[in-house]
């Protein structure tokens, strides 16, 4: 795609001259802004409020240093932000990532998509997103406890329960997010649901764990009932990456009818003819925290090959990247086109390149954006402030089903959109313009001021 449209051309080069050097913020506003053409010409309004030059910039980034002392009782510093991105639908809402990767830049991105992600579940929730530069691979238990613990004395003055309610990524899970839970509890005085993904025994909600990954396959299974009556059964599938979305969207497509062949982590994948045995995946990740290696050493049959991009020339009918951005470049995807998948959906956030992407469309691939078909965690966070707002716990079948029914909405509301728009078929356009519109129209609502 390019732009169609001089004033969204005009906004995406002001964008670009504001925030050079920040790549991946700009590829995801530029992904955004290229989709709204049609609403830009429907909705002269929206231009004249000025909504779209307001959404390219977070209402509010926060940006702090984080001291910490490690098990040698060296003092040792990193990086800390929160990007408080948009909040005119409810309270900001989105995840925090521990990684030597984050910058500025991707958390801007990712605050960015968070918004019209969290606008797609239909729940009243702004978008955001938070984290450090820090890795806990090579920390002990201790370090990270008292780098969570310096971070969120910060965090604490700039959340709460109807403000900002983080949530893990990547690099945070329970453990981490119990850390700052607590530290959150002890400067605040108040057990009040601030940050989601919390443990069960602290006002934690159950499916949180494998909600991306099981709505990941909610969405693809309602994808192809709906376009070509169709469904997960029968079909091999590669997923990427070997945390909870992975792994819990192998689980659920195994539950579904299809095998899964291969899984990665960053320093190369397996492939198990038989089908991943899940059972030996989550020993090794979920409890030894060790490689996907090892895999192929306790299982007969299966085979590690270094280097993680090299999952996408195993052949599949489905292709799920669950791991980062920018995974599938152009020869990825290409190459998976050349095996005949069928269906891409995204796990992570922004996981294919644009040139990818216009390969999927062109060759006729199923696909879908990840703001709509990994936006199954953040529904779940929303049901989890739902049940600490009524101090109360809803059962495992139960919160599945709303989130079945939630990912089903998510799909059917961006078709509708791409057939309103004159684009019918295309979960880009349709994701975008859905989840554009739903804070246009509550931005324009509530004023200029705002």
């Amino acid at each position: 795609m390019s732009f169609q449209n001089q004033y969204l051309l005009s906004v995406y080069q002001a964008v670009c001259q504001r925030n050079a050097g920040e790549p991946e913020f700009l590829q995801a506003v530029q992904e955004v802004l290229e989709s709204l053409d049609p609403v830009v010409k429907k909705r002269p309004d929206l231009v004249a409020s000025g909504i779209i030059e307001r959404l390219v910039e977070p209402e509010r980034m926060i940006q702090f240093r984080v001291s910490w002392i490690d098990d040698k009782g060296e003092v040792r510093v990193n990086r800390g932000w929160r990007v408080q991105y948009n909040s005119a639908i409810g309270p900001y809402k989105g995840g925090l990532r521990l990684h030597p990767s984050v910058n500025a830049s991707i958390l801007k991105f990712l605050g960015f998509e968070q918004t019209f992600k969290n606008s797609l579940t239909g729940l009243p929730i702004g978008g955001a997103k938070g984290g450090a530069d820090f890795n806990s691979r090579d920390k002990s238990e201790g370090e990270v406890m008292r780098f969570c613990q310096s971070f969120a004395t910060e965090l604490t003055k700039h959340i709460g329960a109807d403000t900002d309610v983080p949530a893990g990524d990547i690099g945070v899970g329970s453990r981490e997010i119990g850390y700052m839970f607590g530290q959150y509890k002890r400067l605040s005085n108040e057990f009040t649901g601030a940050f989601t993904g919390k443990s069960l025994y602290s006002g934690g909600s159950l499916v949180r764990k494998e909600a991306t990954g099981y709505g990941l396959c909610y969405f693809v299974q309602e994808m192809l009932s709906y376009i070509k009556q169709d469904s997960l059964e029968g079909k091999t599938v590669v997923v990427s990456g070997s945390g909870n979305v992975a792994i819990y969207a192998s689980e659920k497509a195994a539950q579904l009818g299809a095998k899964v062949v291969a899984m990665s982590d960053s320093n190369g994948y397996i492939y198990d003819e038989n089908g991943i045995d899940l059972a030996v995946v989550k020993q090794i990740k979920e409890v030894e925290r060790g490689r996907i290696k090892l895999y192929a050493e306790r299982v007969p049959g299966a085979v590690y090959t270094p280097g993680c991009g090299g999952i996408w020339s195993v052949k599949c009918d489905v292709a799920l990247p669950c791991a980062t951005q920018n995974e599938i470049n152009s020869e990825h995807a290409q190459q998976l086109v050349n095996n005949g998948v069928s269906v891409v959906a995204e796990g992570a956030n922004m996981p294919c390149t644009p040139e990818a992407i216009e390969i999927f469309r062109s060759n006729h691939v199923l696909y879908s954006p990840g703001k709509a078909s990994n936006a199954g965690g953040v529904a779940v966070s929303s049901l989890e402030m739902c049940q600490n707002s009524m101090r109360y716990s809803w059962s495992f079948e139960e919160v599945d089903a709303k989130l079945k029914e939630i990912m089903a909405t998510i799909f059917h509301n961006a078709y509708q959109a791409s057939e309103e728009f004159g684009h019918k078929g295309d979960l880009v356009i349709g994701a975008n313009i859905a989840g554009f519109l739903k804070v246009a129209e509550a931005m324009k609502w509530q004023g200029v001021a705002y």
